[in-house]
């Protein structure tokens, strides 16, 4: 199966310019690149999808760039919004850049490229960049794109002159890579098609020659909502925003409709191996064969089999006494959605906690719940009603200690000097 088939049958091809585009894909050599915003200082899963389709046309044989928007980052893409983008400042915008510089090259091959649109954009005057850029294109021509007539025909969703220029900037840069690097192929999301089709545009009126565009779907949660970092809920790539923990237990939560799409979205897997996950979840869903291999396969993706490793083992451990053995970065991962309290480090009643924290209505009600074997301190169940909790000696790492009511219903406590 050539390139261009595999990423149809990933379901990764949206929309593309030219006929000729799947033959050149399947040859190799192109110069292909994709544009990042530094909008904050991690991209997101939904980033990761064009990471993954960069790696990609890296395996087959083609040179990328990954570029971030050191310029249009500065004025933000109207496409898929409805009100203006919040404007950065400059100290902000260069923390970003950094950032995102060094996730697009963790993820790409050696030989990969990256390039700051700032580089070529600053030293432009205005009016270079209307004789240069401007006149190839009509206000007919960019008022007909849907992302700008969207945001026109509700007066309430103005779109002002900053970001109705972006797309011209966006064409430039594809330019500026023609020029410079031989690049003939822009590729992003289908939110991104009205862009791209203008570099395509820009290219062929002020050089004569062909370039081509590329688009792959929006990555969508079951619900049809965009997976973004403006929507609720944003998993980060950075391990620091959303751990891979974190990451391990989003994925597994995938929905039952979307699981196998996301399969051929983010991971290598072999198709007949896909194809028997979606089996398994047609057949026997409640197995989550299927998320549990995304998870898997995503994790180690974006921070190493290790983690991903630990992730499992953390998910396997959770209401066992084995939890002891988890490290703390681990352990506090786990439950970084947990409510939590902290206590001066002196014994203290288990009673007495377990109605503090709301795991029972009152000390009555958590004896109950102590003598009908529903407590547990550390995955350990607890009988004795007189129980105190020891900081001493009960505690995990020096200072946590997990209690649990039932299944479901924990609290993490941590114990401070």
């Amino acid at each position: 199966m050539g390139l261009f088939d595999e990423l149809q049958w990933r379901g990764l091809v949206h929309d593309f310019t030219d006929p000729a585009l799947p033959g050149l894909l399947d040859q190799g050599g192109l110069v292909a690149y994709i544009g990042f915003d530094p909008t904050a200082d991690s991209l997101h899963i939904g980033n990761l999808l064009q990471l993954c389709n960069l790696r990609r046309l890296q395996e087959g044989g083609h040179q990328v760039i990954g570029l971030a928007g050191g310029a249009t980052g500065m004025i933000g893409d109207p496409g898929g919004k409805s009100e203006e983008r919040n404007l950065l400042d400059s100290d902000t915008l260069a923390t970003n850049l950094d950032a995102i510089e060094r996730q697009i090259r963790r993820f790409l091959l050696p030989g990969a490229e990256f390039v700051d649109n700032a580089s070529w954009t600053r030293p432009m005057s205005v009016l270079d960049f209307l004789r240069d850029v401007g006149k190839h294109f009509t206000i007919n021509q960019m008022i007909g794109k849907e992302m700008v007539r969207n945001r026109i025909q509700n007066p309430e969703e103005a779109i002002s002159y900053t970001e109705f220029s972006y797309m011209l900037l966006q064409a430039m840069d594809f330019l500026q890579l023609f020029d410079t690097h031989g690049c003939r192929l822009q590729m992003g999301a289908s939110d991104q098609w009205g862009n791209i089709t203008m570099g395509v545009e820009l290219i062929r009126k002020a050089r004569g020659a062909t370039a081509y565009g590329l688009t792959s779907p929006l990555v969508l949660k079951a619900d049809g909502k965009k997976m973004g970092k403006s929507e609720s809920g944003t998993i980060w790539l950075a391990r620091d925003k959303t751990s891979p923990y974190q990451l391990f237990q989003f994925l597994v939560r995938s929905d039952d409709r979307v699981v196998g799409q996301y399969l051929r979205y983010f991971t290598w897997l072999p198709h007949d191996e896909i194809e028997a996950l979606d089996e398994a979840t047609s057949t026997r869903p409640e197995r989550r064969e299927a998320q549990r291999a995304l998870a898997f396969e995503v994790t180690a993706f974006v921070h190493g089999r290790e983690e991903a490793e630990r992730a499992v083992h953390a998910s396997t451990v959770l209401f066992s006494e084995e939890i002891a053995g988890l490290d703390e970065q681990t352990l506090t991962d786990v439950f970084a959605e947990a409510p939590s309290t902290v206590l001066p480090r002196e014994p203290v009643a288990l009673v007495d906690i377990l109605a503090s924290t709301g795991l029972a209505k009152s000390k009555s009600d958590a004896r109950r719940h102590i003598e009908a074997g529903a407590v547990y301190v550390n995955n350990r169940k607890v009988s004795d009603s007189a129980a105190k909790l020891d900081p001493s000696a009960d505690v995990l790492h020096g200072r946590w200690l997990v209690l649990r009511r039932g299944k479901s219903s924990q609290h993490l406590l941590r114990f401070e000097d």
